[in-house]
């Protein structure tokens, strides 16, 4: 049986829903490909509100973890913030104990959604850290040994204009090729990456 969301998680996709389904006009392609069980879910990266699109066309049978950094952690969001689904990680640095919680949850049969580019490509000020891939997402999915499954985000970079929102899974990247290759992660990165940005342009 899938993971259970909590009921905090339950209320915010409840009031979500019609917002992205009503006002956003979301629009959900490429369902079919995402696997039973855990998996790790990575995508593009242009907005806070991006875990939302992503989430609520698999709501309610399948929820979503994801990280957040470190510095909204703290009491009483903290409580909330986990109870929505997510779980902290440090920025800038190799966060082994946030990589090590990931591996745990995927293998537990959670989706983990991963922004490969670490942070939001488009900023007014400018970035301490920049949007540039990551091998994370693919270190995750090769440790727990489970699909790695791409998916392309386009208008949450634009919300305040009311665009339509549309969101493309893609089937798994190949990994079974990468077995005891050391250059594993950054095979799979380029795979991955590649990947959502086709699905990017076809969203």
């Amino acid at each position: 049986m899938a993971p259970r969301p909590s009921p905090v998680y339950i209320l915010i996709a409840g009031l979500s829903w019609p917002v992205l389904r009503g006002l956003y006009r979301l629009r959900a392609r490429g369902r079919e490909h995402l696997p039973e069980g855990g998996f790790v879910l990575a995508a593009n990266h242009n907005s806070n509100f991006d875990p939302w699109p992503l989430g609520i066309p698999l709501f309610p049978s399948r929820y979503l973890r994801f990280m957040g950094k470190s510095e909204l952690f703290w009491t009483p969001f903290k409580q909330f913030a986990i109870a929505a689904g997510a779980f902290p990680v440090r920025r800038g640095e190799r966060d082994t104990a946030a990589m090590e919680t990931a591996t745990q949850l995927c293998r537990e049969g959670h989706i983990v959604v991963m922004f490969p580019e670490g942070t939001r490509r488009k900023k007014g000020l400018r970035k301490r850290y920049e949007a540039r891939a990551h091998t994370g997402a693919a270190r995750i999915a090769l440790d727990a040994e489970v699909p790695l499954v791409p998916a392309g985000i386009v208008g949450t970079d634009r919300l305040g204009t009311f665009p339509q929102l549309r969101v493309a899974y893609g089937p798994p990247i190949p990994l079974d090729d990468l077995a005891d290759r050391e250059d594993a992660a950054q095979v799979a990165t380029e795979r991955l990456m590649a990947a959502i940005g086709e699905l990017e342009r076809s969203a």
